[in-house]
């Protein structure tokens, strides 16, 4: 197994690559690259290919817009937001479906997010542009399944991340409370009663990204330790 993997910190990437390799032994390769830039994914691509050959998994996880309610957000945040969680993803996947064709197998998987499911308060960018990703990757689902090419979206409820840090923060100012306050809050509506592990994110992504997943496309598979109230 061969891992690229980009970040808009060149040396973070690296970095971090460096780290994977070493604890597995698997060739991994860091690249800097803002993924909301056309012209960065075209040549994302293109050094992935000199340095690892063509891809056959796709993973795409953009950090997500600031925080912000329909009254405190400016025009001009929509189209960053679009270009960020959305245009990003649709440009990462037409970079990489060609190759994926001419082998016949290939593997999508979408990082987005509960709030598609149901949206959440004070993240309208986030709940717009990942709903609309959401029903691009239904799309190409059904176009590319009988390529053996299958297209999922993993949805993260509260996981221990910078991002979930970053929400408590900003929940934790708006509402003047402490830090622990909202964090009890928080996981108070989570059944599990505890934020989720990387580890209890990644296997579902191992899973998807495998031989044994090959029947399971289009799908929105919740991650949230049982959050979502909804049937469906």
């Amino acid at each position: 197994c061969q891992v690229a993997l980009c970040a808009r910190d060149g040396e973070t990437a690296s970095q971090t690559a460096q780290q994977i390799m070493h604890q597995t032994s698997s060739m991994t390769v860091g690249f800097g690259a803002d993924v909301s830039r056309k012209e960065d994914v075209d040549q994302l691509l293109e050094n992935v290919r000199n340095e690892l050959g063509n891809p056959d998994i796709l993973i795409t996880n953009a950090g997500g817009p600031p925080p912000g309610t329909f009254a405190s957000t400016k025009l001009e945040d929509y189209e960053r937001a679009l270009r960020l969680n959305l245009m990003s993803a649709v440009n990462l996947i037409h970079a990489v479906v060609p190759f994926m064709k001419m082998k016949k197998w290939g593997r999508i998987i979408a990082i987005t997010s509960i709030a598609v499911k149901q949206p959440i308060g004070d993240l309208l960018l986030s709940n717009m542009a990942r709903t609309g990703l959401t029903g691009f990757l239904k799309t190409i689902a059904t176009e590319l399944a009988d390529n053996n090419i299958t297209v999922n979206a993993l949805l993260p409820g509260m996981h221990k991340t910078a991002r979930v840090e970053e929400l408590i923060k900003n929940r934790a100012l708006v509402e003047n409370k402490s830090i622990q306050a909202v964090t009890e809050e928080m996981l108070g509506e989570i059944p599990a009663r505890a934020m989720g592990e990387p580890d209890d994110f990644g296997s579902v992504a191992v899973f998807l990204a495998s031989n044994q997943a090959r029947y399971i496309t289009g799908q929105n598979l919740l991650i949230d330790g049982g959050k979502f109230p909804g049937l469906l």
